[in-house]
């Protein structure tokens, strides 16, 4: 089971997926130049809640079209310093009717 953590930090934004930094995945798609964001809906948001789904789903066009939707149910709502774990990710694709 995969990990991911969000936090600010005085040097930054940081997310991991164990330990290691998760790819943005402008390859995908490029919402945003300035990287991952979280805490309301937007461009840096939608970064993140692509590159989430894309590393854990492992299927590049699901993450595509499940990004928007994720981003607003969960990436939205993140507090300042978070933890996912895969479980909860999917979870919320249940809720969805994706998993």
């Amino acid at each position: 089971m995969k990990t991911y953590q969000g936090s600010r930090t005085i040097d930054g934004i940081r997310v991991t997926v164990d330990g290691q930094q998760l790819e943005e995945r402008y390859d995908l798609q490029r919402f945003t130049d300035s990287g991952f964001e979280w805490t309301y809906e937007g461009r840096e948001p939608a970064q993140l809640a692509l590159a989430l789904l894309a590393d854990h789903l492992g299927d590049d066009s699901r993450a595509l079209v499940l990004s928007q939707g994720f981003m607003s149910l969960v990436v939205a709502n993140l507090d300042n310093d978070w933890q996912l774990n895969s479980a909860d990710i999917d979870n919320v694709l249940e809720a969805l009717g994706e998993q």
